[in-house]
């Protein structure tokens, strides 16, 4: 029984079988000792993507104690879902991309700063829901996530790529109008300001 542990592009939990995730992250210790979740999305703010692998280290898989590991699709989805590149396993990501999180010509924000900004508006205070932002769909940039027809789509070059936990699998034209946009709004001036997430590779299949 696959543990309920992949996260979607709208933040969500849920338990699949497929294993071709290119990271994981972390949000704390979210399971309890029979390795089931509570009700608790997050215990702290440091919201993270990390490598699969790291420095020789293996892990119990939600061991008593430790960190629940969270797995996505690609980067897009997991900048989606709310978080930022790993300052240890990927300095260099990280280093691009709170450059581009700060903008041109400005001072490059801690990872502290950047976490504190990311989650005013991870949770819309009045809903208790993620806040979504709605924008015009001809000015997002590769890499972002859009919500239409109840399903989650990677925007992609003139095209809208449709997320399934094991790949992308359907391409459709990129919409024209207003659109809810799932990526965060500093997630998206990052991706403005020339941070480009790794995509999985059924990505490039569907666009090439």
């Amino acid at each position: 029984m696959p543990l309920q542990n992949r996260v979607t592009p709208e933040g969500d939990f849920v338990a699949h079988p497929s294993r071709s995730g290119l990271f994981m992250g972390n949000r704390g210790i979210l399971h309890d000792e029979t390795k089931q979740l509570g009700s608790a999305r997050w215990r702290h703010k440091h919201w993270i993507i990390c490598r699969l692998v790291f420095a020789g280290r293996h892990r119990e898989m939600m061991a008593k104690g430790a960190y629940t590991e969270l797995f996505f699709l690609d980067e897009a989805v997991a900048l989606a879902a709310g978080h930022r590149p790993c300052g240890e396993c990927r300095k260099e990501a990280f280093k691009a991309f709170r450059a581009a999180f700060a903008g041109p010509g400005k001072e490059p924000m801690s990872a502290k700063a950047m976490d504190d900004a990311l989650h005013r508006i991870r949770i819309d205070k009045r809903t208790k829901a993620p806040s979504r932002a709605g924008l015009t769909a001809e000015t997002l940039l590769d890499g972002a996530f859009i919500r239409m027809e109840d399903e989650s789509w990677l925007i992609l070059g003139k095209n809208r790529l449709r997320y399934r936990p094991s790949g992308y699998d359907k391409s459709e034209p990129r919409p024209s109008g207003l659109v809810p946009v799932l990526t965060p709004l500093p997630s998206l001036a990052a991706l403005r300001n020339g941070y480009r997430p790794v995509l999985h590779e059924s990505a490039t299949r569907l666009s090439g």
